[in-house]
């Protein structure tokens, strides 16, 4: 298992999911090309996790990069800042400022069987 990870980045993990749940199961040449067309700002660090999964997999365990399949594409939710915002009649309002941790996990694509 080749894993990349990226912990308390600053986007919401619920917008981070709409993302992650596009390349979910998708080679990982085919991820990159849906999520350099992604108008999302959360494709961006998915991208660059996956191309460190990939060079992880080159580099450590001297594998062939073609035929990497992302096996796990986990969004979880990190730290959670915490900050007021006045609001009428002298009260204040808390506004939660959410993190996500994001791991990919790429695996050797799966031999298809000949019948």
């Amino acid at each position: 298992m080749i894993t990349a990870s990226l912990n308390n980045h600053r986007i919401s993990p619920r917008k981070v999911r709409v993302a992650a749940n596009l390349v979910r199961g998708k080679s990982a040449e085919q991820a990159l090309l849906i999520l350099s067309n992604l108008s999302k700002k959360a494709a961006d660090p998915i991208a660059d996790l996956v191309r460190s999964a990939v060079a992880n997999a080159k580099n450590n365990f001297q594998m062939d990069t073609a035929g990497l399949v992302i096996k796990e594409l986990r969004v979880d939710g990190g730290q959670v800042l915490k900050r007021s915002r006045p609001r009428s009649h002298g009260m204040a309002t808390r506004i939660l400022k959410r993190t996500s941790h994001i791991k990919v996990v790429l695996a050797p694509a799966p031999e298809k069987k000949q019948k």
